[in-house]
């Protein structure tokens, strides 16, 4: 049985939320856009995933149905043709959301085509796909006021030294897209990271020098010091006619890789400053969809600054829905025109943890004398609601704890080893 074939059998199957209400699309179904499937599936929608990586989780779920797409970077044209077959055999046009940059770039891409076929913002997925590139997003947050450290693209170490002469460290070194730096080989050691650290000119240019002959083009950017605990996001969704539909911030807690990765643990909190500060910048550029905004407060100087955009459904995203947001669910009744109400969060008492990576990163955090046992098991002692622990999702959750257990026992393993 071919893909499109079981599509039909699926949309056969889910008659009646077909006929009630309009579909949706969700581009890429790793555990993030596997998420939001979940949250719209239980409010009545059919939803289809799409991605080009067979080992995602949404392969393996109870929620909607995942078929595997071309790699839109590697196949443009080839994805394309897949998304328009796409639309044609569902048999009318279904709202398409991105829930990762590789999706959220082509399209941006392709956008005015696809407009044909999906139900989207045109306007908002270039918008989006302008701001995936970190070189791009750092530009237009200091052209439009969002507190920025400062950065520079380059493409060569001439660039590099004299952005080094004026810059404070340490300075961060980063792909323009983090998928840049996966095409390098296993062994390379920046291949699996989005960032790294350097806390002199001289150790920056020789960084550099480990990747310049594979790809030149990069992003420097000065360091935001702190502790994990000093960032925060701004999660939110706008409307197709501008207005802000609904946002929250959570305090990000812990993080994997520690400093300049993903959060693992965050809490919702209400700070008006960070509110202000992004919702300013966020109408100011008419940005229209779903957006996370990642934020620090520089210990140096007490100073918000931009860490990062993500303009699209995000992991930390997933928390909005405790709090009382269905920030997905507000997007999909906006493309509709079925304006949802505006609300404020409701609840706080929670943590919100991504628990693979967290227990990845417990280990590192202990080793470096960060976090006590005590403090951990604290930390996770209270209301706690996950990412990528559901078990109502049988496979998936099996495959969360044996995967965390391994991360969380090989961890403390190397650590030990380390200590003798």
């Amino acid at each position: 049985m071919n893909q499109f074939d079981r599509l039909a059998r699926f949309l056969e199957s889910n008659g009646a939320a077909v006929g009630q209400r309009v579909p949706l699309v969700v581009a890429s179904v790793y555990q993030t856009g596997l998420n939001l499937m979940r949250d719209l599936e239980r409010r009545g929608v059919c939803a289809i995933g799409v991605d080009c990586d067979r080992s995602n989780p949404g392969f393996r779920s109870k929620y909607g149905l995942s078929l595997v797409c071309p790699d839109p970077d590697r196949s443009p044209h080839e994805w394309f043709e897949f998304m328009i077959s796409l639309s044609s055999a569902i048999g009318q046009k279904p709202v398409l959301v991105a829930a990762a940059d590789l999706y959220v770039a082509a399209i941006g891409r392709h956008a005015k085509a696809l407009r044909e076929h999906f139900i989207f913002s045109e306007k908002g997925c270039i918008l989006q796909a302008a701001l995936t590139p970190k070189e791009k997003q750092y530009a237009i947050a200091r052209e439009y006021g969002l507190p920025s450290p400062q950065s520079a693209y380059v493409e060569d170490i001439d660039e590099l030294r004299r952005f080094a002469k004026e810059a404070r460290f340490p300075v961060l070194l980063k792909p323009r897209s983090h998928r840049e730096w996966q095409v390098l080989a296993n062994d390379h050691p920046f291949r699996s990271v989005k960032t790294v650290s350097s806390k002199s000119p001289e150790e920056l240019s020789a960084n550099y020098e480990k990747i310049r002959s594979y790809i030149p083009r990069a992003v420097l950017q000065e360091e935001i010091v702190g502790p994990d605990s000093s960032k925060y996001c701004y999660l939110s969704v706008y409307a197709q006619d501008g207005h802000r539909i609904n946002a929250c911030v959570v305090q990000e807690l812990r993080a994997y890789p520690l400093l300049y990765g993903c959060a693992t643990l965050v809490e919702p909190v209400i700070d008006q400053e960070i509110d202000d500060v992004c919702n300013q910048f966020l109408l100011a550029i008419g940005f229209v969809g779903l957006c996370e905004i990642e934020l620090k407060r520089d210990a140096r100087d007490g100073k918000l600054l931009l860490v990062e955009i993500n303009p699209r459904f995000s992991g930390t995203g997933d928390c909005a829905r405790y709090a009382g947001l269905e920030l997905g669910y507000d997007h999909y009744l906006d493309l509709i025109g079925k304006m949802p109400p505006t609300i404020a969060p409701s609840r706080f008492n929670f943590r919100h943890a991504m628990l693979v990576a967290d227990l990845t990163a417990f280990p590192i955090y202990l080793s470096e004398g960060k976090i006590t046992w005590r403090q951990w098991l604290q930390s996770l002692s209270g209301p706690l609601e996950f990412f990528d622990f559901d078990t109502s999702d049988f496979r998936n959750a099996c495959s969360t704890i044996f995967r965390g257990i391994k991360a969380l026992l090989g961890g403390l393993l190397r650590c030990w080893r380390l200590r003798k």
